[in-house]
């Protein structure tokens, strides 16, 4: 099973989408909220060009948002 991270914020519906696609599949996540300063820094440390949110990594690889998520997961 892949390590999930998604980067989220606050009053986002593409992130609570992300979310339910995953719980759907039974694939486990780690939530991280933006709204946090340092949670937001990680993120631009690891994706400088990240502008929109949800951001997803698998196994330490970023994979988009939700439309990429909801591809790769077909």
């Amino acid at each position: 099973m892949p390590k999930i991270e998604i980067f989220t914020g606050p009053g986002c519906g593409y992130c609570t989408a992300a979310k339910a696609l995953l719980r759907e599949r039974k694939l486990r996540f780690t939530e991280r909220d933006i709204s946090d300063e340092a949670v937001r820094a990680e993120l631009l440390k690891r994706l400088p060009r990240a502008r929109t949110i949800p951001q997803i990594f698998m196994d330490g690889e970023p994979i988009g948002g939700y439309d990429d998520l909801r591809h790769r997961l077909r």
